[in-house]
């Protein structure tokens, strides 16, 4: 069982912006199966989104060891779950369904796209599922823009899960009970501007001895959702995606939004001008982290002119995932 402490911090650091004024004691271990040196390929302990700036934050200071950074926003929202029907969501991906999965991983270049209103969202994720396709259990994790949750228009890091196909349950962060954060140096929900046309490493992994699903950000563990809030993704995955997602209750009408995905371009295969997913990796069947066979994998999109999709597999190393589009901005086809 976890134990929490609340505590208000009342040192220095409270000359920071009036965003990062609080934190929560934690004791927690660390999981045991994603030591960097021992269960990390090499293709994962050497990304070179490590040796870009870290988070804004940190510049003005860090938190001391036993607590965690918590984002706090002005926004009421904030406090509550977020759910929302799958029928104003659009999600060109990358995905592959054919093991069960205990882990996916990938390099996620980080845009800053453009949102059309407060109650629409952008957001590049890895993500796993199981179950059916209007009550699947999920956990995700990525970047996003979006108003609603953090009350601006800022490209944040962010984790998600639900499981009930994200009607009902579940909820962005820490902002219902549910993802357990154990790092006092990764802010979830925090600016990624540093990071802006450059790429962050995604990493969700399941611990074989406690069902845990545990989050990495640049090769870093932030924290874990317990297996116990699922019921079948407490076992195991079947299904892992790569891509964007566009949400708002304009999608599939005239006029469209003009909420963007990516960078607001459509799939960019010659000059990655676009969102691009590189560095995908799966654990399949229990086996060590490597990448998906091209053969396994497939694209979709719910609207092809308004937010499209490539895998550039022919002529290169890895499989790499190209994806996005403006929407009905400037797009009469959409």
């Amino acid at each position: 069982m976890n134990t929490y402490v609340s505590v208000d911090w009342k040192s220095k650091y409270k000359a920071w912006v009036n965003d990062y004024e609080y934190m929560i004691c934690m004791f927690q271990m660390k999981s045991s199966h994603l030591d960097p040196t021992e269960h990390t390929p090499r293709t994962m302990q050497n990304s070179s989104s490590s040796k870009l700036p870290s988070q804004v934050w940190l510049q003005y200071g860090s938190c001391p060891n036993g607590t965690i950074p918590i984002h706090r926003s002005s926004n009421n929202h904030q406090t509550n779950s977020y759910s929302h029907p799958r029928k104003v969501i659009v999600t060109p991906m990358a995905l592959t369904e054919i093991y069960s999965y205990s882990g996916a991983k990938g390099n996620i270049k980080v845009w800053k796209p453009y949102v059309e209103s407060v109650g629409d969202y952008s957001s590049s994720q890895v993500m796993l599922r199981n179950g059916p396709l209007t009550a699947f259990e999920t956990a995700q994790a990525g970047w996003a823009v979006n108003p609603f949750v953090y009350n601006d228009a800022k490209t944040r890091l962010f984790v998600y899960w639900s499981v009930d196909g994200m009607r009902n349950t579940g909820c962005f962060d820490l902002t219902c009970p549910g993802f357990v954060q154990t790092s006092h140096e990764i802010l979830l929900g925090g600016d990624l501007d540093p990071y802006y046309g450059a790429e962050i490493s995604i990493q969700i992994s399941k611990d074989p001895n406690t069902n845990n699903w545990w989050f990495k950000f640049n090769d870093k563990e932030v924290g874990y959702w317990p297996g116990d809030i699922f019921q079948l993704m407490k076992y195991q995955a079947t299904s892992v995606r790569w891509g964007g997602e566009v949400y708002s209750q304009k999608v599939g009408t005239h006029p469209h939004t003009e909420t963007a995905m990516g960078n607001g371009q459509f799939s960019d295969h010659v000059f990655r001008r676009s969102g691009t997913i590189t560095a995908m990796l799966i654990e399949a069947n229990s086996n060590p982290p490597r990448q998906p066979d091209p053969e396994t994998m497939f694209v979709s999109s719910d609207e092809w002119s308004c937010y499209d999709a490539y895998l550039l597999t022919r002529h290169v190393p890895e499989p790499v995932f190209l994806y996005g589009g403006p929407g009905g901005r400037n797009n009469p086809m959409c």
